[in-house]
C-alpha cells in the first residue's frame, strides 16, 4: 500500500517572517506606550530614546518580551505584556522609581516577590476588551471593505486586500485604543507616598481620564499604535499570499511511502 502526502516545507519560514514583523514594528509600540505616558509626541520620544538610552539598540531590548506576548497562551501573555509595557516605561520614572528589570524572568520574579502573583494581571479586564475590540474592527471591517474596493471601485485583487486590511486595522485600532490606554495606565501606576494607587481599576481610570483629559486623552499614540497594526496587517498578508505560491510549487511534488 502505498500513502501520498504533501509536506508544508513553508511553515518554520513563515514563523520566522511573522516574528520578523513585530520585531521590525516593536519602535513603534515603544514609542506609543510613552506617548500614553504623556511624555511628549512621537518625534521627541524617539529622539530622547536615541541620545540618551543607547540608540536603535534601546528599541529591541525589549524584543524578547514582545515574541514571548506573542508565542504565549492568553493565561501568560498579559504577565508578560506587564512586564513589556513596565520595561518601555521605565525610563520616564524619576531614577527612585524605575525599576529596572533586566528581562522579562526578572520582571514576574520581581513583580511576585514585591507585589504579589495578582499583580500579574492587573489590567486583565481592560486587556480583554482591548483584544475584543480590536478583532472585533479587524473582522467586521475587512470583508465589507474588500468587497467595496474589488467589486464598486474596480481594483485588482491585491490592491483591494491591501486597502481592506489598512481600513479595517483603522477601526480596530479606533475601538481599542482606548481600552490599551487604561491597560498601560494601570500595569505602569505606582503608589504615592501613602501606598495609594491613582486608580482602583479600569472604571475609575476611565472616569478620571474623561474628566483630567477628556476622550482625546484615550487616543494618544494613535498614528504609531495604528501603522503598527497595519503595517503587521498589510506585510503578513502580502507575504503569506506570496508563501502559499511558493509552498503550492514546493509542496505539489508528491512523496511517496511504502507501508511495510
Amino acid at each position: 500500500m502505498e500513502i501520498e502526502t504533501k509536506i508544508n516545507y513553508m511553515d518554520p519560514v513563515k514563523i520566522a517572517l511573522n516574528l520578523l514583523c513585530v520585531s521590525l514594528l516593536q519602535p513603534m509600540d515603544m514609542i506609543k506606550v510613552r506617548m500614553q505616558l504623556g511624555q511628549g509626541s512621537g518625534a521627541q520620544i524617539a529622539s530622547n530614546i536615541l541620545k540618551t538610552e543607547g540608540g536603535y539598540a534601546a528599541f529591541y531590548r525589549k524584543v524578547m518580551i514582545t515574541s514571548t506576548a506573542v508565542t504565549m497562551g492568553w493565561a501568560f501573555s498579559i504577565p508578560t505584556q506587564l512586564a513589556q509595557v513596565r520595561m518601555q516605561a521605565d525610563a520616564t520614572f524619576p531614577t527612585s522609581q524605575c525599576r529596572n528589570y533586566t528581562n522579562v524572568f526578572n520582571a514576574l520574579h520581581r513583580v511576585i516577590a514585591d507585589e504579589g502573583v495578582q499583580v500579574l494581571w492587573r489590567g486583565s479586564v481592560a486587556e480583554i476588551a482591548r483584544q475584543s475590540a480590536l478583532i472585533t474592527g479587524l473582522i467586521s471591517g475587512y470583508p465589507p471593505s474588500f468587497r467595496y474596493l474589488k467589486n464598486s471601485l474596480g481594483f485588482g485583487e491585491t490592491t483591494s486586500a491591501i486597502g481592506a486590511g489598512v481600513i479595517s486595522s483603522f477601526i480596530g485600532c479606533a475601538l481599542s485604543l482606548p481600552f490599551d490606554y487604561v491597560r498601560t495606565q494601570l500595569q505602569t501606576m505606582q503608589p504615592d507616598a501613602y501606598g495609594k494607587y491613582p486608580y482602583t481599576g479600569s472604571f475609575d481610570c476611565v472616569r478620571k481620564t474623561l474628566k483630567t483629559g477628556g476622550l482625546p486623552m484615550f487616543y494618544s499614540g494613535f498614528h504609531f499604535y495604528y501603522f503598527r497594526f497595519a503595517a503587521l496587517t498589510t506585510i503578513s498578508w502580502f507575504i503569506t499570499k506570496q508563501l502559499r505560491r511558493l509552498d503550492a510549487s514546493i509542496s505539489g511534488k508528491k512523496i511517496t511511502i511504502k507501508a511495510r
